[in-house]
C-alpha cells in the first residue's frame, strides 16, 4: 500500500511572498540528498527553504527533471518567475551526479559563462560547474561556482580535490576577468582543515566559520561544517551569511528531516544589506504507519538495491557495490565486514549514515 503524500500547512502570507526582506539577494548552497531519486523527497519542505534565497547553488542532483519540479513549485508556491538550470550528470562510476543553480528573476538574472571545469589532471570526481550571476538592483555581478567534493574512506581521500580547488580558483579569474568570485559547495572538510592552505594562500576565506553544517540522527545535533562559500575578502558586498537550519522551520527531527529532506543545510550570504526572514511551517504525515512504510522504501536495501544505489554508501565505490550484490543476502549491515576492506569500524559508518535499510 503506497504511503499517503506528505501534507504542508503552510502560513497563508508565504504563498504570495518572497522570505528575503531587503530586495537585494541572498545567495545560498546546498546540498539536497539524491534530490530526483525515487526516495519520496518531501518537495513541499524542500520548496519552503529553497524559497528563503534568491540564488541557489545546489549539490547531489540526480536528474534534472527534479529541478525543474522545483522551479516550478517555488513558483506557485511564491507567485514570482523562477529560473533554473543543470550541469551534465558527472562521475567516474556508474554513481553520477548533476549540479543546478536555481534562482529568483525579480533579484538575480544569469548573465551567461555556464560551464564545466575541463579537468585536465583528472583530479575531480565531479567537476565544478560555474556561470556568472548578477543582483539585479545594485548590478553587482559575480561568478558562482559549485562544487561537491569526494567523501572516499577518509580525509586523506578528499585531500587532491582540495588542494586542487586552488588551481580552479586561479582558473575561475581567467575565465571570468574582474569578476568577484564565489565557491560554494559540500567539501565534506571543515574550513580549519590545513588542506584549505593553498586555497587560502590565494586570499580566498570561507564565509562560515563556526557552526555545523550536517545534521546528526540525534535530534538538535549537528555534527561537521562540511559546507560553505569561499569568497575573496572586499570583492563581493557580503553583508551577512549564516546557516539555515531547516529542520526547526519544518517542524522536523533530525532523522525525519534526514529522510525527507535532506542531511545538510543549506549555507548563504546575503549581499548589499539583504536579510534572512526564517519563516517556519509545520509538516505532518496522516499515520506513523504511513511514515514508516515512507522510509523503509527511501533507504537503501543491501538485498535490492541497484550498484548505483549502493555506490552512495560511505566507504562503498563500485568495485565493492559489486561484490555487495554478489555476495547477497546480507542479513545486517554488520555482516558487510565479510566484503576486503570494510571492517567494523566501516561496516558501523554505513550503519549510523541512516542510508541502509535496518
Amino acid at each position: 500500500m503506497r504511503a499517503a503524500p506528505l501534507q504542508a500547512t503552510l502560513l497563508a502570507a508565504l504563498t504570495a511572498l518572497p522570505l528575503s526582506v531587503s530586495a537585494d539577494a541572498l545567495i545560498a548552497s546546498w546540498n539536497i540528498k539524491h534530490l530526483g531519486w525515487n526516495n519520496d523527497k518531501a518537495f513541499d519542505a524542500v520548496t519552503h527553504v529553497a524559497n528563503h534565497f534568491d540564488l541557489l547553488a545546489i549539490q547531489e542532483l540526480m536528474d534534472p527533471t527534479a529541478l525543474q519540479r522545483l522551479e516550478r513549485e517555488l513558483e506557485a508556491l511564491s507567485g514570482e518567475a523562477w529560473s533554473a538550470m543543470a550541469s551534465d550528470d558527472l562521475g567516474r562510476s556508474s554513481y553520477r551526479e548533476h549540479y543546478g543553480f536555481l534562482w529568483r528573476e525579480r533579484e538575480v538574472e544569469y548573465t551567461g559563462g555556464a560551464v564545466v571545469f575541463l579537468d585536465q589532471r583528472d583530479v575531480f570526481a565531479r567537476e565544478p560547474y560555474s556561470a556568472v550571476f548578477q543582483d539585479r538592483d545594485v548590478g553587482t555581478e559575480f561568478a558562482a561556482a559549485t562544487v561537491h567534493v569526494v567523501y572516499g574512506d577518509s580525509i586523506s581521500d578528499r585531500l587532491p580535490e582540495i588542494d586542487a580547488l586552488a588551481d580552479y580558483w586561479q582558473w575561475l579569474a581567467e575565465a571570468y576577468p574582474d569578476t568577484p568570485r564565489l565557491l560554494m559547495g559540500d567539501y565534506n572538510l571543515p574550513p580549519q582543515h590545513d588542506g584549505w592552505s593553498p586555497l587560502r594562500d590565494l586570499g580566498a576565506a570561507p564565509s562560515i566559520t563556526q557552526g555545523a553544517t550536517t545534521l546528526s540522527s540525534t535530534n538538535g545535533q549537528y555534527a561537521n561544517l562540511y559546507d560553505n562559500l569561499w569568497s575573496e575578502a572586499g570583492r563581493l558586498p557580503i553583508t551577512g551569511q549564516g546557516i539555515l537550519r531547516f529542520p526547526e522551520l519544518l517542524g522536523m527531527g533530525h532523522e525525519e528531516a534526514r529522510d525527507l529532506v535532506s542531511d545538510h543545510a543549506p549555507v548563504y550570504v546575503a549581499l548589499n544589506g539583504a536579510e534572512l526572514d526564517r519563516q517556519a511551517a509545520s509538516f505532518t504525515t496522516e499515520s506513523s504507519a504511513s511514515t514508516d512504510d515512507a522510509v523503509s522504501r527511501r533507504c537503501i536495501d543491501l538485498n535490492n538495491a541497484s550498484a548505483e544505489q549502493l555506490d552512495a554508501l560511505p566507504h562503498i565505490g563500485p568495485a565493492r557495490a559489486d561484490d555487495i550484490i554478489e555476495g547477497r543476502p546480507w542479513p545486517s549491515v554488520e555482516s558487510l565486514t565479510r566484503i576486503n576492506g570494510l571492517g567494523p569500524s566501516r561496516a558501523g559508518d554505513i550503519r549510523d549514515s541512516g542510508l541502509v535499510c535496518m
